[in-house]
């Protein structure tokens, strides 16, 4: 989703000199790989977007696939731009990195100051290690490396996985699946599953199954009655913010920010080495829901499935260091529900 948004974006604001590698073409985990790239291509800019990532189930379920990769990606991009004499990179955190009980709204000084979320810890210990790489190697041989921790982000190309999502692409494909079962479109909702395929549903398969297997997925139909799922109590509260967005606040801060000269600082401690980005304001898991409802047009009841995790019970970002440099999102949640949910129906 990351990357994809930061390609179409540069392009639209005119750059023609990129480099792009697909997953099959070049294993950032391989150290062999990325320092083969690095040596033949001798990018100037790096923007590290690369990452693997899901939401709280697939967090907690693949807690050492989670580590392991974002550490090895990192650490390969990173120490690779740094022996190329990358002018400027730009590493993409997470929201995740800050202590689960951290003081609302969340400031950039407040990272490492107590215990992380459970559920997502090894991402977040990957994410924060990636931060501090950047941050040594700056203050170490003064590389012009810093970072950007987004809070939520949802848009164009997100993972639509309903065991491995993010709870608002989640949402969205249960109400469409939901809809569909209203309606008693089949055609709609097989079309669906054969394109995101869930679990190993199949054409052909009776209808009987298929409602047994969304059933599992967290999507009810039964008689008349259709429900869905929506994890944990849903009070906990989360802020969004449009992938479009974060790519306009990285274009920004590439354009506009550098690191100052190492020999230059008496303090280290006082150097932005990374900002929250965010919309600075956040909305309940509940109210969430009841919006993409709305924008959909599902009909059906929300039920809370209170057997599945919360996760942290706010996440809401401080985002004055960015604001003073003058960036503020531009799209709100409402629209950008709809825009998301205008290209699902047509990709």
């Amino acid at each position: 989703m990351v990357g994809s948004a930061i390609l179409r974006k540069f392009v639209n604001y005119g750059f023609k000199n990129l480099i792009t590698k697909t997953h099959k073409a070049l294993d950032l985990t391989n150290q062999n790989n990325v320092k083969e790239f690095f040596e033949t291509e001798k990018p100037e800019y790096v923007f590290l977007a690369a990452a693997k990532v899901g939401g709280i189930v697939a967090n907690n379920t693949y807690r050492a696939q989670f580590i392991y990769e974002n550490l090895m990606i990192q650490n390969n991009i990173i120490h690779q731009s740094y022996l190329s004499k990358v002018k400027k990179l730009i590493f993409l955190g997470s929201s995740c990195i800050y202590p689960k009980m951290a003081t609302q709204p969340i400031k950039e000084e407040y990272l490492l100051s107590n215990y992380l979320e459970k559920t997502n810890e090894p991402y977040a210990i990957a994410k924060i290690a990636g931060l501090k790489l950047c941050e040594s190697y700056y203050r170490q041989y003064g590389c012009n490396f810093f970072s950007l921790m987004p809070s939520n982000l949802y848009g164009t190309n997100d993972n639509f996985n309903l065991r491995q999502s993010h709870v608002l692409s989640a949402l969205i494909r249960k109400m469409h699946l939901g809809k569909c079962l209203e309606t008693n479109n089949w055609d709609a909702l097989m079309q669906d599953i054969l394109i995101r395929p869930i679990d190993d549903l199949k054409k052909g398969d009776s209808k009987e199954r298929i409602l047994k297997v969304l059933a599992n997925n967290g999507v009810h139909k039964e008689g008349f009655d259709i429900h869905i799922d929506v994890w944990g109590t849903g009070k906990v509260l989360r802020e969004f913010l449009h992938v479009d967005d974060l790519v306009d606040a990285l274009l920004h801060l590439a354009m506009n920010y550098d690191l100052p000269e190492k020999d230059t600082i008496q303090d280290f401690e006082k150097v932005d080495y990374f900002f929250n980005i965010g919309s600075g304001t956040d909305i309940t898991i509940n109210e969430l829901a009841q919006k993409i409802k709305q924008i959909i047009g599902f009909k059906g009841k929300l039920v809370q499935d209170t057997s599945k995790p919360d996760g942290t019970p706010r996440k809401l970002l401080d985002v004055t260091r960015l604001s003073n440099r003058g960036w503020k999102y531009k799209i709100s949640l409402g629209d950008g529900i709809k825009q998301m949910y205008n290209w699902y129906l047509k990709n």
